[in-house]
C-alpha cells in the first residue's frame, strides 16, 4: 500500500491537479490508479531523455503530458478549465536582426511557414520624412509603415497646414517635425530624419531630390524619377556630390510574385523567353488633376502607368532593349487629353530576338497584366502592377496533357518591402537595388518611345551589354 500511495502522490504532484488523493481514488479505483500511475511513470521515464521536447516553464512537464482538464478558480469563485502553460522549444539569437527559430510543426505536404518577423526596436529603425500628403502617401505609404521592420515615419512636409496637423496626430509625428515647402531645407537640422521620401508631382522630383541631398539626407523618390533624362542625371549627380544614396521606388521589383517570375524566366523554367505581352490601363476623370498637365506630369499614360510595363519587362529579362517602335493617340475634343497622350502602344526589341509588346491607356477599365511566352510554356501575371491581388499562372505540356497551374505566394506590402530595403542600404552602407541609374535608363527609353510615335519609325537605342547593368545588389528576402 505504501508503494501505491507513493506512486499516486507522485502522479498528482507531477500533473499539478487540484484534486485530493481521496477524490482521485474514488473516481478511478485503486487498481486503475495503480495502473495509471505505473504507465505514467514509465512514459515519463521513456521521454525524459528528449531534451528538445516542449515543456511547461513551471514544472517542466512535457507538453504531451499536460493535463488540460485542470480547473482554474477565480477570486470570485468562478471555475473554468485550464492547464499549465507550455513553452515550445526555440533558438533565440541575440542578434535583433536574426529571427527566432521555433520548433517545426507542419509536414512537407503543406507550404512551409517563413521566418518569424524580425522587427527592429523603434529606436533602431531608419527615420523617414514624407514629402507630399496626397493619395499615395495617405492611402498606401503611411499605412505601410505598420508592416515595416526597419523603417518609421518621423517627419512630414505639406502645403496644407490643416492636413499636416491631422496626419501628424494620426501617426504620432511631433509638431516640430512638420514642415511647409518653404521650410523644407530645415530638415537638415532634424537628426531623426535619415531618408526623405519624395511623393510629389513629377515636375518637382528633381528640385526636392537635389535640395534633400544638399540637406544631408538620403533620397527615396517615387517613379517616374523625373520629367526628363537630363533631370534624372542632375539628381544622380547631386546625390553623389553629397555622398547620399538615391533610390527610385520601383515597388514591383520588391513584390514576391514579380520576383518569382523573374526567377522562372531567368532560370529558363519553360525554356528561353521569346516574347512578352504587357498591358497597364486605367480610367481617369479629372482634367484638372496634375497628371493631366504636361508641365507637371511630363506626359500621360506612358510615364505614369505605362512605365510599369517597360520597367517590369527589363527587370524580368535582365537585359536592355536595342530598339523601340511606338504609336500614340488621344481622342480629339476630350478635355482629359488636351496636353497628354491618352494611349501609347509600343514594341521593344531585346537581345536574342526577344520582342516585348506593350500598351497603356488612360481611358479604359483597369487592366494590369503581362505574359511571358517561352519555348515550352507561358507565365502569366494578373494584377501584376496593382498594390495587391497578384495572380500567377503557368502553362506547359507534359506528354498528351496540357497543364495549367496557379502559384499562390504570401503577399507582402510592396511599399513596406521597398522602404525596408532602402533602410537596410542606409544601415549597411550599400547601394540600393533600384538606384537613380535604373530610373535614368527608363527615361532614355521613354524619350525614344515618344520620338518614335512622333516620327512614325523605329528608333535605335544605345546598346547596353550585360545583365542588370543599372541595378544594385539583390534585396534580401523579406
Amino acid at each position: 500500500m505504501s508503494v501505491t500511495n507513493e506512486l499516486l502522490n507522485t502522479v498528482l504532484r507531477h500533473a499539478g491537479q487540484e484534486v485530493s488523493r481521496k477524490e482521485f481514488l474514488s473516481l478511478a479505483g485503486r487498481g486503475l490508479a495503480v495502473g495509471v500511475a505505473a504507465s505514467t511513470l514509465a512514459s515519463c521515464q521513456d521521454k525524459s531523455s528528449s531534451a528538445s521536447a516542449a515543456t511547461t516553464p513551471t514544472t517542466g512537464t512535457p507538453a504531451s503530458e499536460v493535463d488540460g482538464s485542470t480547473i482554474y478558480t477565480a477570486p470570485d469563485g468562478q471555475k473554468v478549465p485550464s492547464s499549465e502553460a507550455v513553452s515550445p522549444p526555440a533558438k533565440v539569437p541575440t542578434d535583433l536582426s536574426k529571427p527566432i527559430e521555433l520548433e517545426a510543426w507542419k509536414s512537407d505536404v503543406d507550404p512551409q511557414s517563413g521566418p518569424v518577423p524580425t522587427p527592429l526596436p523603434m529606436d533602431k529603425r531608419v527615420g523617414y520624412a514624407l514629402v507630399g500628403l496626397g493619395h499615395l502617401t495617405l492611402e498606401e505609404i503611411l499605412p505601410a509603415f505598420g508592416e515595416c521592420k526597419k523603417s518609421k515615419p518621423v517627419a512630414l512636409v505639406s502645403g496644407s497646414p490643416e492636413k499636416l496637423k491631422k496626419v501628424a496626430q494620426q501617426y504620432g509625428i511631433k509638431p516640430e517635425s512638420c514642415y511647409s515647402y518653404q521650410d523644407y531645407d530645415k530638415l537638415k537640422d532634424n537628426p531623426e530624419v535619415q531618408v526623405i521620401y519624395i511623393v510629389l508631382p513629377n515636375s518637382m522630383h528633381a528640385e526636392y531630390t537635389i535640395r534633400g541631398a544638399q540637406a544631408g539626407k538620403h533620397i527615396l523618390c517615387e517613379k517616374p524619377m523625373a520629367n526628363s533624362s537630363q533631370e534624372c542625371q542632375a539628381m544622380i549627380d547631386a546625390c553623389k556630390k553629397a555622398n547620399k544614396k538615391l533610390m527610385v521606388a520601383y515597388r514591383i521589383q520588391y513584390e514576391p510574385y514579380n520576383r518569382q517570375v523573374k526567377e522562372m524566366v531567368r532560370g529558363n523554367k519553360f525554356g528561353k523567353p521569346k516574347y512578352i505581352e504587357a498591358q497597364n490601363s486605367q480610367s481617369s476623370a479629372n482634367p484638372d488633376h496634375w497628371r493631366h498637365k504636361k508641365d507637371l506630369a511630363g506626359g500621360g499614360a506612358l510615364p505614369d502607368i505605362g512605365l510599369y510595363c517597360l520597367n517590369t519587362s527589363r527587370f524580368v529579362l535582365g537585359t536592355e532593349p536595342t530598339e523601340v517602335f511606338a504609336y500614340s493617340y488621344s481622342t480629339p475634343g476630350n478635355p482629359l487629353f488636351k496636353e497628354i497622350e491618352e494611349t501609347m502602344s509600343w514594341q521593344m526589341r531585346f537581345p536574342e530576338g526577344v520582342i516585348v509588346n506593350c500598351i497603356t491607356h488612360y481611358n479604359t477599365h483597369d487592366s494590369r497584366f503581362y505574359r511571358v511566352n517561352t519555348e515550352r510554356g507561358w507565365i502569366h501575371v494578373d494584377n501584376a502592377y496593382a498594390y495587391t491581388g497578384q495572380q500567377l499562372q503557368t502553362s506547359h505540356a507534359e506528354g498528351p496533357a496540357k497543364l495549367k497551374t496557379q502559384m499562390v505566394l504570401s503577399e507582402k506590402n510592396q511599399f513596406a518591402a521597398e522602404m525596408d530595403h532602402f533602410s537596410e542600404c542606409v544601415m549597411e552602407d550599400k547601394p540600393p537595388h533600384t538606384p537613380g541609374e535604373e530610373g535614368l535608363q527608363d527615361h532614355r527609353i521613354m524619350e525614344a518611345i515618344y520620338q518614335s510615335a512622333r516620327e512614325g519609325r523605329p528608333v535605335k537605342l544605345t546598346e547596353v551589354k550585360g545583365t542588370d547593368v543599372f541595378r544594385g545588389p539583390e534585396p534580401k528576402q523579406a
